[in-house]
């Protein structure tokens, strides 16, 4: 794998080499990766596994027509052909009207902020599986837990590098570190299972591997026995460990590509209230150490703290160059890309700004409800906003978490369940998007 300077080095000449080729404009990313990761089960090594690999990719611009071409074969000969081939495709290909790379007058420039996402570390094998062994050990100690699934951990570190032929050249290396714990509990057919898991830039900030299993083996005791839940309209409270997906569905919908094909829910909500009063949304891509921290985004652009929901209202798009350009708007710094196709749009660190109750007194005042812990399938229509998901949890009965739920369905629709949202004080730091627990008034929910 190369280093960061080689990494710029190398996309640098394969533009150079595709500008000599007849390309009137052309950007290469590099991605290069290395992994170990080791599992246990029942206290027995069960495997590990190293993985080490790289691929470049070249978008290569005739006029508004466009290729792009990638290859994990970083020989001469094998880019010399890679740049034959994208050029013969370039040239045959439909014509784009909002092809193109990002706006030059645009591009980052300067000194790259300093995010810490990479610790430096070489996490040997044996550390990992001593840390496997000591979360599963602290999961199978539980009173109640009856086998395991196996416990984790992982060690890795990436590196990415992005050039244009308009003057953009950056890279930049981040490492990632992973620790988890699964265990069944129960008998026959009352087994439940459950986890644990922390990821993290930096080795030293992950939980100890005990406290993420005790913390497995305790979620998944706790789950034994589900009590029946009568059907219903009521009040449900979102646990962290799942509030997130609800931001995920929000950026699904606010991404130049949906808005542009008009196929999203809140298509015609921008600069309008799609929250209540008192919640913000933050795109923090320069947050230090970060799970998705990135000093530039997928089109060289630079990136900055956001506001995308503030006081309830949609602020705007997140959108690439050419969404941007078909909206007749400017990129906002969101792109995002793979090594092969164009770039799409996206957010980094996400997350939805604490409130001011406790959870406790979130739920004080439930008679019934349901506190969820896990969803279940992907049923969310992006273009009504209809939402339906499996579900399991906890009962609330008379301001009080009661006993376990399990196979039940909730329901809804997203922009009624934004409208009707609070948010806890319980929120952390601890994953991509992140947010506090959440309370959402009247959803429809279907016991077992």
């Amino acid at each position: 794998m190369l280093t960061v300077t080689e990494a710029q080095a190398r996309v640098s000449d394969l533009v150079a080499s595709a500008k000599r080729a007849g390309a009137d404009a052309a950007d290469v990313l590099y991605s290069g990766g290395m992994s170990t990761e080791v599992q246990v089960r029942l206290g027995e090594l069960e495997d590990v596994q190293r993985s080490e690999g790289e691929e470049i990719g070249l978008r290569f611009f005739v006029g508004q027509r466009s290729a792009s071409v990638s290859s994990s074969d970083l020989s001469d000969a094998a880019l010399a052909t890679l740049v034959e081939r994208a050029a013969a495709m370039a040239r045959e290909a439909p014509a784009d009207a909002y092809a193109g790379l990002a706006p030059e007058d645009r591009l980052f420039t300067g000194e790259l902020p300093d995010l810490d996402i990479d610790d430096g570390q070489d996490v040997a094998p044996e550390t990992l599986r001593r840390h496997a062994l000591e979360a599963e050990d602290a999961a199978r100690a539980v009173d109640g837990v009856t086998n395991s699934e196996g416990g984790g951990a992982s060690a890795g570190r990436s590196i990415m590098a992005l050039a244009t032929s308009h003057g953009f050249c950056g890279g930049y290396q981040a490492s990632s570190y992973g620790c988890s714990a699964s265990v069944i509990a129960g008998e026959g057919g009352g087994m439940q299972r459950d986890y644990a898991y922390r990821t993290a830039r930096h080795f030293a900030d992950l939980d100890s591997p005990a406290s993420i299993g005790r913390r497995a083996g305790e979620r998944t005791v706790a789950r034994l026995d589900p009590a029946k839940l009568a059907s219903g309209a009521m009040p449900v409270v979102f646990d962290p460990r799942v509030s997130g997906g609800l931001l995920g569905h929000l950026i699904g919908a606010i991404t130049g590509s949906a808005i542009t094909r008009g196929t999203s829910f809140l298509r015609d909500s921008l600069e309008k209230q799609v929250f209540s009063r008192g919640v913000t949304v933050r795109d923090d891509p320069l947050r230090r150490r970060g799970l998705r921290s990135r000093p530039f985004d997928g089109e060289g652009l630079p990136v900055a703290d956001r506001a995308i929901i503030d006081d309830g209202v949609l602020t705007g798009w997140l959108l690439d160059s050419a969404s941007a350009r078909q909206l007749g708007l400017e990129p906002t710094g969101h792109a995002k890309r793979g090594i092969g196709g164009p770039p799409g749009a996206g957010a980094t660190n996400l997350h939805l700004e604490a409130g001011t109750a406790t959870r406790d007194q979130l739920i004080a005042d439930i008679e019934q409800g349901v506190l969820v812990t896990e969803l279940i399938g992907m049923g969310v229509n992006p273009v009504t906003g209809d939402y339906s998901r499996g579900a399991s949890g906890f009962l609330i009965e008379k301001g009080a978490i009661g006993a376990p739920v399990a196979e039940i369905t909730i329901a809804g629709n997203l922009k009624d369940m934004y409208r009707e949202l609070t948010p806890a004080d319980d929120l952390e730091f601890i994953r991509g998007v992140n947010a506090p627990s959440v309370r959402i008034e009247g959803m429809t929910v279907a016991g077992a």
